[in-house]
């Protein structure tokens, strides 16, 4: 069995903790991929004072410099697509398909933030005194923490990890225990692209050990989270006493609205990749379907038929549509809300069960979940599932429409189908989210664009495209005067 240390200083180094646990493949939970470092506060002290001392050599290069070494990693990355999304398949267990997604969006994230190096703009603006220059700058915030899930195992490290460092931060990442692998190929790429020695960092371990000891680390000057709302919610707190940098992804219950005028057909094929790619495991999962009562029953008819239609299996064959759930006790999580769906008095259309053929060689697998005639106070259509469950809500009109896609505490994604580019607009207009569609599902984020969204999703800020510079760095005001005497501003 392979065995894969922490990336500390340019080296890789074994755990001060001496202890190990292992990452195994979801579809087939014999077969492990390797052993990694259980890390504890020892080892994030380490990576924390590595980043802190190369903080300033790294600020100090020009940022055009620092996005040539982002520019060569993406190379690396495009040479071993295939390989790194057939990773990606083995340890986080969804399909080859969505696979290649997960590592085209870390290609994507580089080729843009590289970018970025060349016009990580500030403001020059008139003064109100003569012979006075004005303008702003853009610096990095210091050392940067990131805490990341494992759905998107290549993706969510890097579309973090290249803009802090092309913004002159050094980084020390704390990958999901779920998915270690895919973070160590990626920073030997890194590594390989030729990042200088404490730039970037990788500790492995679990959250209440290695990621605890992050957010705490007085050192750090910035903690950058995705993950679940019960963690995030600790976080904030946690980091807000030490007046931390801190930007939360705390997940969504996201709703696909479907009016009386929709393309059904459309809608339908809307709902299999929002709902059941990566076995609903996203943040935009499209969770919840409020679907105007007068089309609900040929909706759920035809949504019906296509979901008994989708293939469960290994993510590796090319004929899956849906892979496994992550681990057993996420397995048990998603289980337990068709319990509860039931018991609440929502209908069971379809699955509700886990697999267990003996096919599929012991994988976590779940079946489909289709529930009809949930009503907002159901805990199934207020709760993150996190898993292949859809939930349809029925209502009469646009209005009601709105009103229930709205009625939860997430904001993050939301979707509408309809014919009629009026009641689009209006309902984009509407929607309490941070990201809207139209006539396409809540999954499907471009690295050019914002990425974030409203109420208990997130704090307010967003990922991806230049907000993920404006949030890596820190601006600073500069006045030059040059005209050689004391002048005073209208504030004095």
């Amino acid at each position: 069995m392979d065995t894969f240390l922490n990336y500390i200083d340019g080296q890789w180094v074994p755990s001060v903790t001496g202890e190990r646990f292992e990452s195994r493949n979801p579809a087939h939970p014999s077969q492990v991929l390797g052993e990694f470092q259980s890390s504890d506060a020892r080892d994030i002290d380490a990576a924390v004072q590595t980043a802190r001392r190369a903080q300033k050599a790294w600020r100090r290069t020009p940022a055009p410099k620092r996005a040539e070494i982002v520019e060569r990693a993406v190379r690396i990355l495009e040479d071993r697509k295939d390989e790194l999304a057939r990773l990606v398949t083995q340890e986080m267990g969804k399909t080859l398909v969505d696979s290649s997604y997960d590592v085209g969006g870390a290609i994507t994230s580089g080729k843009y933030m590289a970018g970025e190096g060349l016009r990580m703009f500030g403001d020059t603006v008139p003064s109100g005194l003569p012979n006075r220059m004005a303008m702003t700058r853009r610096e990095p915030v210091g050392v940067v923490g990131i805490i990341t899930p494992w759905n998107l195992p290549m993706l969510m490290p890097a579309w973090k990890l290249f803009p802090a460092i092309v913004c002159g931060n050094t980084v020390v990442v704390k990958p999901a225990e779920d998915t270690p692998l895919c973070a160590v190929r990626l920073f030997e790429i890194l590594e390989e692209a030729g990042v200088p020695p404490g730039v970037v960092n990788l500790v492995t371990g679990y959250g209440h050990t290695a990621g605890q000891a992050l957010v705490e680390h007085p050192d750090v000057d910035m903690i950058s989270f995705t993950g679940s709302q019960e963690v995030g919610r600790r976080i904030a707190a946690t980091a807000g006493a030490d007046l931390k940098h801190v930007s939360l992804e705390m997940g969504g219950k996201n709703a696909i609205v479907v009016f009386d005028d929709a393309d059904v057909d459309a809608a339908v094929d809307g709902v299999l990749w929002g709902g059941f790619s990566t076995a609903g495991q996203r943040c935009t999962a499209s969770s919840r379907l409020v679907v105007d009562e007068k089309i609900a029953d040929d909706f759920v008819d035809r949504l019906a038929k296509r979901m008994g239609e989708l293939v469960v299996g290994d993510g590796l064959d090319e004929a899956t549509n849906v892979g496994p759930i992550i681990n057993p006790k996420q397995l048990d999580r998603v289980h337990s809300y068709t319990r509860i769906g039931i018991d609440e008095g929502a209908e069971l259309v379809l699955g509700g069960k886990k697999l267990d053929d003996a096919d599929l060689d012991g994988g976590y697998y779940y079946a489909p979940t289709l529930f009809d005639h949930v009503t907002p106070d159901m805990r199934i259509a207020q709760e993150e599932i996190f898993g292949p469950t859809v939930a349809v809500l029925r209502v009469s009109g646009d209005e009601e429409a709105i009103e229930v896609a709205n009625g939860t505490d997430y904001g993050l994604s939301a979707s509408v189908y309809t014919t009629n580019v009026a009641r689009a607009m209006n309902a984009v207009a509407e929607f309490e989210s941070g990201i809207a569609y139209v006539n396409a599902p809540t999954i499907g984020s471009e690295i050019h664009l914002p990425f974030g969204g409203v109420k208990s999703t997130g704090n307010g800020h967003r990922e991806s495209g230049k907000s993920a510079i404006e949030q890596f760095t820190e601006i600073k005001t500069v006045f030059i005067d040059y005209s050689g005497g004391l002048q005073r501003a209208g504030i004095d």
